[in-house]
C-alpha cells in the first residue's frame, strides 16, 4: 500500500498506470534523464508479465514463448529504482485526493500521474459474438487461447482486415488453419491504402492461403452445420468456420479518467493539450488512451512522442534550472508506416489515399507484383502522400522527403528509382527513425562519440528498436559517417548480423554451422524482441548459405522458415496468385515422348504453356492445391524441377551445333546438357543462366549469360559476368581454346569462388564489377591459384554435385509438405485419393481434340507415351 501523505521525508511520488509498449518508453525517456532521481516511482501493469513488443505479437508462435517479445522486466526496473507491480488492475482514480486503488483494496497517493492505459480491442455489436471461440487479438493471453482454439479447429476467420487484423490473419496461418479474412470495406486496409494498393494486397495474400471476403457485414454468428461457427451476412451468404478473431478496431481504454471526471471527448479518449496534461491536476496521459486535437494516435510511434513530452514537462518542474527553452510538447505525429503483413511489404505516407485537386506518379508492375504511387500538391513540386505494395525500398526516402516539406529538385519519378539508404543528401535534422524521432544528426553524433555499430548506435540514441523499419537506413548513415571520419566500415548484411553475406558463408563453412539458429546465437547479435528473431534479409540468406555448403533438402524443418515465398512452396508465384510449374529441359534438348507429355499434363490442368528464352515450357495458372498433383504426373514421366522459384541455376540454352548445324564445330548441345545436369543442384547468392553456342556465329546468345561458352575449332571459349537482365551486359571473356575438362574445372572453381564471395542477392555481372582487381584478380584466384584455394572450391563443387536431389520428388514423400497444399486442413477429413485413379478420372474429363497431327485422346499420360505410334496420324 502506499505510503502517508504525512510522511514529509519522502520524494515526490509518481505514479505510471500502465506497462504497455508507451507506459515502459515513458519509463526508459524518464530514467535516460535521470528524472527517476527525483521521484518515487511506482509503475502497475494489469497483465502478468511486464512489457513487450505489441508490434511483433505474431512472432509468438514462431517459438511459443513470448521471451522474445520482451521489453523489460522488474529487476531491471529496480536497478532504476522504478518498482514494478505487475497483475495489479487499477480500479478507481480519485484525484481530488490524489489517490488511486487497485483491485486488491489497496490505494496509492501520488503527486504525479502518468495514465498509459492503452486501448482495447472493439468487438461490433454482433448477435453471437460471445459464443466459445470468439475472441481477441491483443494480449499474450490473448494468443495462448487463440492457440488453444487452434488445436480444435480446422478454420478461422479475423473480422477486420487493417492492421492487426492482417497480423492476426497471419498468426492463424502459422497455426495451420484453414485462413479467411472478413472486412467491412470493400478493400483491406481502407485507412492506409487506395483501392489499387488495396487490390493488390488481397491478390498477394490470397496467394499465400489466405481467402478474403470484402464488402462483408457480419449480421449474426450462430451454430454451423459443418463447423462450430456459421457468420451470417447482410448479403445473404454466409461463412462457416470453427474460430473466430475480432480485430475491428480499438477504442481508448480511457474508463479510469471517465468515471473521476476528467475531460474525455465524445467518442471517447482522454483529453490532453500539448504538454499530454489532462483537465485534472498533474495528471498525464499519454498514447491510445490520449485524445489530442480530437485525434486518436493508434501506432506507436506518436505514444512515444507523447511520452516525451511528458517526459519534458515533468523534467521542467522537477529539476527548476532546467531552461524553458528545453521544453519539448507534443505538436501532432506523423501517422506514416511501413511494414511487412504476411510477408508483403506495405508502406504508406502522408495522405496516401490521395486529395482534391492533387497530382500523382503512378508505377504498376504486374510482374514482380508491385504498386508505388506518390501524391503531389496541385503545382506538383511537394510531396505529400505514398503508397507502396510489393516494395517499399524506397520508404526512407519517400518519408524523409515528405517530412522535410522541402520542394522536389528532381522529378518526382526518380524518387521511385533510388535504392534504400541511397539518398542520403538529407539535412541534419532529417527524421531517420520516426519511432523515437531519432535525426540523421543524432546517428552522427554517436558515431562521432565512438559508436561504430548498429547495435551500438541503437543502445545510445534507440534508433532501429522500435518496428526495426529504419534499420537499413540507420545502416547506411553509420557508414557514411565513419567513411567521413575515414574510418574502417562494417557492412553488415541487416540489424542481426555485423557480418556481410561474404563473412558468414566463412563462418558456416569454418564451424560447420548448418541451422540459423545455431548462426545467430553464435554471430548474431541484439535483444530480445525486434532483433531477437532474424528477418527477411538475414533468413533467406542463410538459407542460402546452407544450400550452397550442405545441399540439404531446402524445406527441412530447420530450414523451412527461411525461405521466401517461392522456395516455401516450390513454385514461382504469379501475378493473379496461381503458380507456374517449370520441369527442367536440360539444353533445351526433348524426346517426342515428353513433349506430348507436358501437352497431355497442361491440358488436363487448364494451364497455360510458353516456350521461354531459356529453351524451357513454362506451365502457368496452377492453384496452389494442384502443384503436387502436376508434379507427381511430371515426375512419373521423368521430368525434374527445373529450379525457377530459387536462387539457383536455371537454365543452360544452346543452339543445335555441330549436331546438326553446317556452321557448328562442336557438340553444344551435348556440352549444355552435361553443364546443366551438374550444376543444376547449386544454390548461390542469385539466380545463374548458362549459354553454349556451337560456333562464333552465337545463336545461343551466350555472352549475355552469367556463364557464356562459344566453341572454336580449338576448343571452348568461355565468358563471365553477362546479364541479360535490369543492367544489360556482355560477359568478360575469361580464357580461350579450352578442353571439355579445363572448362569444367574452371566453370566449378568460378561459381564456387562466386557463391563464397558475393553479396546478398547480388548476380555475377555486379559481382564482377565490384570484386577488387575485376577480372584480372578472378582469373589469377581461378587459373593461377593465387589464393590456394582451389583444390577447395572444387571439392565443394564435388559435393554439390553428389547431393543433388530433385526437390519436388523429395517433397512429395513427405505428409508435411503436402499439407500446406491441401484444402483439406485436418488430415483426417481428406479424401483417400490414389494418384493413379485420380489421373485416370482426371483424363475422362478431357475430350478428344486436335493438336496439330497429333489427336489426343481419352487416355491417362502414360497410355498416350506407351502408345505414340498410334496416336500420330
Amino acid at each position: 500500500m502506499g505510503c502517508a501523505k504525512t510522511d514529509l521525508e519522502r520524494k515526490p511520488k509518481l505514479l505510471v498506470v500502465g506497462n504497455g509498449m508507451v507506459g515502459h518508453n515513458f519509463i526508459e525517456q524518464l530514467c535516460d534523464l535521470g528524472i527517476n532521481d527525483h521521484f518515487q516511482v511506482d509503475v502497475f501493469g494489469s497483465e502478468q508479465l511486464a512489457a513487450y513488443d505489441r508490434v511483433q505479437l505474431s512472432k509468438y508462435f514462431d517459438t511459443g514463448s513470448a521471451d522474445s517479445l520482451m521489453l523489460a522486466n522488474a529487476e531491471a526496473y529496480a536497478k532504476q529504482g522504478v518498482t514494478l507491480h505487475l497483475g495489479k488492475e487499477v480500479t478507481r482514480l480519485d484525484t481530488d485526493n490524489k489517490c488511486l486503488h487497485t483491485q486488491d483494496g489497496d490505494f496509492w497517493f501520488y503527486d504525479k500521474l502518468v495514465l498509459a492505459t492503452g486501448s482495447y480491442p472493439f468487438v461490433p455489436p454482433i448477435e453471437g459474438k460471445d459464443r466459445s471461440q470468439c475472441m481477441v487479438y491483443r494480449t499474450i493471453d490473448d494468443l495462448k487461447q487463440i492457440q488453444q482454439a487452434a488445436e480444435k479447429s480446422t478454420s478461422g476467420v479475423v473480422i477486420g482486415g487493417g492492421l492487426l487484423g492482417l497480423e492476426a490473419a497471419n498468426a492463424l496461418l502459422t497455426l495451420g488453419l484453414d485462413t479467411h479474412v472478413v472486412e467491412f470495406a470493400p478493400q483491406l486496409m481502407p485507412v492506409q491504402l487506395n483501392d489499387k494498393a488495396g487490390d493488390l494486397l488481397c491478390e498477394k495474400i490470397e496467394a499465400l492461403g489466405v481467402s478474403v471476403h470484402t464488402s462483408k457485414a457480419t449480421t449474426g454468428i450462430i451454430a454451423g452445420e459443418t463447423s462450430l461457427h456459421r457468420m451470417n451476412f447482410s448479403d445473404d451468404t454466409y461463412l462457416e468456420t470453427d474460430l473466430i478473431v475480432f480485430s475491428a478496431g480499438i477504442r481508448p481504454q480511457d474508463r479510469l479518467a471517465k468515471e473521476n471526471g476528467i475531460e474525455v471527448g465524445e467518442r471517447g479518449g482522454i483529453v490532453i493539450d500539448d504538454n499530454c496534461l489532462t483537465s485534472a491536476d498533474d495528471v498525464y496521459a499519454i498514447g491510445e488512451c490520449a485524445l489530442w486535437q480530437h485525434k486518436i494516435f493508434g501506432l506507436v510511434a506518436p505514444g512515444y512522442q507523447m511520452a516525451r513530452a511528458a517526459v519534458s514537462h515533468i523534467a521542467s518542474k522537477a529539476i527548476k534550472e532546467e531552461p524553458s527553452s528545453a521544453l519539448v510538447t507534443f505538436d501532432g505525429a506523423d501517422m506514416s508506416t511501413k511494414l511487412k503483413l504476411l510477408g508483403v511489404d506495405v508502406a504508406s505516407i502522408g495522405e496516401s489515399r490521395g486529395f482534391d485537386n492533387a497530382q500523382f506518379v503512378e508505377l504498376t508492375d504486374n510482374q514482380a507484383g508491385t504498386y508505388k504511387k506518390l501524391w503531389l500538391d496541385e503545382s506538383g513540386r511537394y510531396l505529400k502522400g505514398a503508397v507502396l505494395v510489393g516494395d517499399a525500398s524506397d520508404y526512407s526516402v519517400l518519408l524523409n522527403q515528405y517530412l522535410s516539406g522541402d520542394a522536389l529538385d528532381i522529378p518526382a519519378i526518380d524518387l521511385l528509382q533510388q535504392e534504400e539508404g541511397a539518398s542520403l543528401d538529407m539535412k541534419d535534422d532529417a527524421i531517420i527513425c520516426s519511432c523515437h524521432q531519432v535525426t540523421k544528426a543524432d546517428i552522427v553524433a554517436s558515431v562521432e562519440a565512438g559508436s561504430h555499430s548498429l547495435a551500438e548506435v541503437k543502445a545510445c540514441t534507440k534508433a532501429a528498436s522500435g518496428c526495426g523499419g529504419c534499420s537499413a537506413l540507420v545502416q547506411t548513415v553509420i557508414t557514411q559517417a565513419m567513411e567521413a571520419q575515414g574510418l574502417e566500415t562494417e557492412k553488415g548484411i541487416c540489424c542481426h548480423f555485423e557480418y556481410d553475406r561474404q563473412e558468414l558463408f566463412h563462418l558456416c563453412q569454418l564451424e560447420g554451422i548448418g541451422d540459423f539458429n545455431t548462426l545467430i546465437q553464435t554471430h548474431g547479435h541484439g535483444d530480445s524482441g525486434v532483433l531477437g528473431l532474424g528477418c527477411e534479409i538475414c533468413k533467406p540468406a542463410a538459407a542460402s548459405i546452407f544450400a550452397t555448403l550442405h545441399n540439404e533438402y531446402v524445406l527441412n524443418i530447420q530450414h523451412a522458415n527461411l525461405q521466401d515465398t517461392n522456395d516455401a512452396y516450390l513454385g514461382n508465384l504469379q501475378k493473379d496468385g496461381s503458380y507456374s510449374v517449370v520441369p527442367r529441359i536440360a539444353g533445351g534438348e526433348i524426346t517426342p515422348d515428353k513433349l506430348i507429355a507436358l501437352g497431355v499434363i497442361a491440358k488436363r490442368h487448364d494451364l497455360y504453356t510458353k516456350i521461354t528464352g531459356g529453351q524451357r515450357i513454362d506451365l502457368f495458372g496452377a492453384q496452389l492445391s494442384e502443384l503436387p498433383m502436376i508434379w507427381q504426373e511430371l515426375i512419373e514421366q521423368g521430368f525434374e524441377t527445373g529450379h525457377a522459384y530459387g536462387k539457383s541455376l536455371r537454365t543452360v540454352k544452346s543452339c543445335v551445333g555441330s549436331t546438326w548445324c553446317r556452321y557448328g564445330v562442336q557438340d553444344s548441345v551435348g556440352l549444355a546438357i552435361d553443364l546443366e545436369n551438374r550444376y543444376k543442384g547449386l544454390r548461390a547468392p542469385h539466380k545463374i543462366k548458362f549459354a553454349v553456342s556451337g560456333c562464333t556465329r552465337e545463336c545461343a546468345e551466350a555472352q549475355s549469360k552469367d556463364i557464356g561458352v562459344i566453341a572454336s575449332d580449338k576448343g571452348w571459349n568461355l565468358f563471365v559476368g553477362g546479364n541479360g537482365g535490369m543492367r544489360p551486359r556482355h560477359g568478360d571473356l575469361f580464357a580461350t581454346d579450352l578442353s571439355t575438362s579445363e572448362l569444367v574445372t574452371y566453370i566449378d572453381r568460378i561459381l564456387m569462388f562466386y557463391a563464397k564471395t558475393a553479396a546478398r542477392l547480388q548476380r555475377t555481372s555486379v559481382w564482377l564489377e565490384t570484386l577488387e582487381g575485376g577480372l584480372d584478380y578472378l582469373k589469377s584466384v581461378v587459373i593461377d591459384d593465387c589464393l590456394g584455394v582451389t583444390n577447395e572450391l572444387e571439392a565443394q563443387m564435388e559435393k554439390v554435385v553428389a547431393t543433388y536431389q530433385c526437390e519436388w520428388r523429395t517433397s512429395l514423400e513427405s505428409p508435411e509438405f503436402l499439407s500446406r497444399f491441401s484444402e483439406f486442413v485436418n488430415p483426417e477429413k481428406m479424401p483417400d485419393v490414389d494418384v493413379e485413379q485420380y489421373r485416370y478420372s482426371r483424363g475422362q474429363k478431357f475430350p478428344a481434340a486436335a493438336i496439330g497431327n497429333i489427336e489426343v485422346i481419352n487416355l491417362p499420360v502414360d497410355a498416350i507415351v506407351e502408345n505414340t505410334d498410334e496416336l500420330v496420324k
